[in-house]
Order: C-alpha cells, then sequence, then structure tokens
C-alpha cells in the first residue's frame, strides 16, 4: 500500500507542479512573516460563538485515519470512534497525560510511522537546500495536506533579497485541522505543541528544510514560511499567548499552557 502510495504521490506532483508554479507567478507579492502577534483581549472568547462544519472527503478521510491510526499507536490509547473524531480523542488524551515535550516528541513518531521513509529519505536527496527546494515544498503542501492544514495557498516573500514563493497561506477562519482542534478544546497548546512545534521539527529532521510555522490566533489563519528557522521559544509570540477562557484542559489561563 505504501509502495503505491508513493508511486501515486511522485507520478502527481511530476505533473502538477509544473502547472501550479505558472499558475502562481500571477500572484500578488506579500511581505515575509516573521510573527504573528495578537491581542489577548480580542481572543480569548472567540471560539465560544464559531462552529465551523466539516466535510472531508474520501481521500481526506483516509488520510485523517492512517494519521489517527498512527497516533494512537504512538501513545498506547485505542479510540473506539472512527475518522476525526479518534484523531481529536487521541490527540486529547496525549494533552492529557503528557507534558508538553512528550507531546512533541510522540506526535513526531506518529509522523514517522505515517510517512513512508523511502519518499522521505528521497526527497531529501533529490532536493538538496535552494530556492527550488523551498518552493517545491510550498507547492506540494497545498497539493497533498489540505486535509491536515485546510484550505491553503502558495505566497510569495523575500528570501535573502529575493523574491520566492516559499510561503504556505493556511487561510482564515478555523480551516486548519490543528485548528479544529483548537475549536473543539478552546486550547491553545493544541496548536502549539500538537502541531506547530512537532512539524517544524519533524519537516527539518526528514526533509532538511527548516519551517517556520506563524499561527495568528485573532483570525485562525497560519503561515508555513519554508527556509526560515523558526525563532527560539522563549522568543516565540506564540508562546507568549494566554489561553482562551474556556479552555476545556482546565489548565491556568496564562503561557503556562502552551510550554
Amino acid at each position: 500500500m505504501l509502495n503505491m502510495d508513493a508511486r501515486l504521490v511522485l507520478h502527481v506532483t511530476s505533473s502538477v507542479l509544473p502547472c501550479l508554479s505558472q499558475h502562481n507567478m500571477h500572484r500578488r507579492r506579500c511581505p515575509r512573516a516573521v510573527s504573528a502577534m495578537t491581542s489577548p483581549t480580542q481572543n480569548v472568547e472567540r471560539l465560544t460563538t464559531l462552529k465551523t462544519e466539516y466535510k472531508d472527503n474520501w481521500f481526506d478521510s483516509i488520510a485523517i485515519n492512517h494519521l489517527s491510526k498512527s497516533v494512537q499507536e504512538t501513545i498506547g490509547f485505542k479510540s473506539s470512534k472512527k475518522g476525526y473524531d479518534g484523531l481529536v480523542e487521541a490527540t486529547t488524551a496525549a494533552r492529557q497525560h503528557f507534558s508538553p515535550d512528550q507531546q512533541r516528541q510522540l506526535v513526531i513518531q506518529a509522523l514517522d510511522k505515517a510517512f513512508p521513509k523511502p519518499i522521505l529519505s528521497l526527497i531529501r536527496t533529490v532536493l538538496p537546500p535552494s530556492k527550488l527546494q523551498r518552493e517545491y515544498f510550498a507547492a506540494f503542501t497545498t497539493i497533498f495536506f489540505p486535509w491536515l492544514v485546510g484550505p491553503c495557498e502558495v505566497k510569495e516573500s523575500e528570501f535573502n533579497g529575493k523574491h520566492e514563493k516559499n510561503v504556505v497561506h493556511i487561510k482564515k477562519m478555523q480551516v486548519c485541522q490543528f485548528f479544529r482542534f483548537l475549536e473543539e478544546s478552546n486550547c491553545v497548546n493544541m496548536c502549539t505543541n500538537l502541531c506547530k512545534m512537532p512539524s517544524q521539527a519533524f519537516i527539518k529532521d526528514s526533509f532538511g528544510i527548516p519551517v517556520n510555522m506563524v499561527p495568528n490566533f485573532d483570525d485562525m489563519s497560519c503561515e508555513m514560511i519554508f527556509g526560515q528557522e523558526p525563532p527560539a521559544q522563549s522568543d516565540d509570540p506564540a508562546f507568549k499567548q494566554p489561553c482562551y477562557k474556556l479552555c476545556n484542559a482546565k489548565q491556568k489561563h496564562s503561557t503556562s499552557c502552551t510550554s
């Protein structure tokens, strides 16, 4: 099954990415994002009034179930629920029973289980650090991972004094699947510890490319900036973000919830 998936991924990327690159050439330039500063007073109750109805297609369901199974096997938890509900239950169990550092390591292990190592090694070999690498990963994310990050688009930013299409903008209003977790839990730690930090580490270690994930907790959007090293946790605005008033994790509503 994994071999078949690998061939499918390689076939589709080779045929679709050139077209996507031509299409994106006409998009407007966007400034480089380094951090997302949000006002705690504006977003502490945001998730109490907004609720999104998600309609997963067959591919979404297969991918979500595969990731859910990997997470459950990694943390030693068995959910009786299927699809996204099972994934939410598994990650909620991880959040409740493990420290933030342990949560991040467990997610990295789950991602290692979920993605075929031969594909990871091949991509890292054929795409050394370069403009092509950064733009490839941005385009690749928008094609193959909307089920995980939600509807997204490639945007242009400045990199070493030149413009390139190395930013994935995950669109507004709770479309990111991990903001979907946020919507269920009202807990900022679901973004920082179960998405941002492990994803940044996994992508760099597996593909050899740094990525800075910049969530905006006010409008529920996020940017993935390929080629940019993320700031140290002590300097990262995401870890200065107070949690929401109705955080279901029942932790202190301060930055201690995310670190």
